[in-house]
């Protein structure tokens, strides 16, 4: 995978299924306190999760001399040769500086990542043609919509380098999960320990949510203590029986 980390299934799954939240709290425990991607959306709401390695553009603001939509006729375009030499399964981390009076992709793009079998999209930046790539069925994030093109104000220079993406630091590797509530990036050898971590914590909540809704208290509950978590250890051995009964 072009030197990036393959993810096991088994923690893909977990990681997709853990919550962009939950993790950022298992990061935060490790003491790393910038991780969650602040004001990304997701650009449609019933997308699926987005869960894949980081394979980082970076844009610098654009040079009249040098930006044109000629470059985009070009080969050697790094934008151009990002979307072709994304590793399949990645995910594209496009680094704007936060500039959204253009767009960094459209639909074409888009439809060429998810072709490729590229997880998805993230940017602190916008994208233009939505409706086009919400029907690619590509799991995108961006700050906002918009319709530019991207010389007028964006020029790539490099890919595949650590970014700053929604003033988050993203490297190469790094592990992007994308959900409704946002985008969190993991550092890639902390993948694996996250993911048992987040998804035992969403296990859990099963069966704190449970107990709240027939009237109990969070103290004690929620967050879990050693005995709620010896509580919820037995109910599963038991295997989770009605909590009503």
């Amino acid at each position: 995978m072009s030197g990036l980390r393959l993810l096991s299934d088994d923690t893909r799954k977990k990681l997709a299924g853990s919550g962009a939240a939950n993790i950022s709290n298992c990061l935060l425990k490790r003491g790393l306190r910038n991780t969650f991607l602040l004001g990304l959306q997701p650009l449609a709401a019933a997308q699926e999760v987005l869960v894949g390695p980081a394979f980082t553009v970076r844009f610098i603001p654009a040079r009249e001399d040098i930006d044109s939509m000629a470059l985009y006729q070009r080969d050697d375009s790094l934008h151009r040769r990002a979307i072709e030499e994304c590793p399949e399964r990645a995910a594209l981390v496009m680094s704007t500086g936060g500039d959204t009076r253009v767009s960094c992709m459209g639909d074409m793009m888009a439809l060429r990542l998810r072709t490729r079998g590229v997880a998805g999209v993230v940017t602190d930046g916008g994208y233009r043609d939505s409706p086009g790539i919400r029907a690619t069925g590509l799991p995108c994030f961006q700050r906002e919509s918009s319709g530019p093109a991207t010389p007028i104000t964006l020029h790539p220079v490099e890919f595949n380098t650590p970014v700053g993406c929604a003033g988050v630091p993203v490297y190469p590797g790094d592990i992007m999960v994308g959900d409704a509530e946002g985008v969190v990036a993991i550092p890639a050898h902390l993948a694996d320990e996250v993911a048992n971590e987040a998804f035992a914590a969403v296990q859990y909540e099963e069966f704190a949510a449970a107990h709240i809704k027939r009237g109990r208290s969070i103290f004690g509950l929620f967050p879990a203590t050693p005995e709620s978590k010896a509580e919820y250890e037995r109910w599963v051995a038991a295997g989770k029986p009605p909590l009503d009964k």
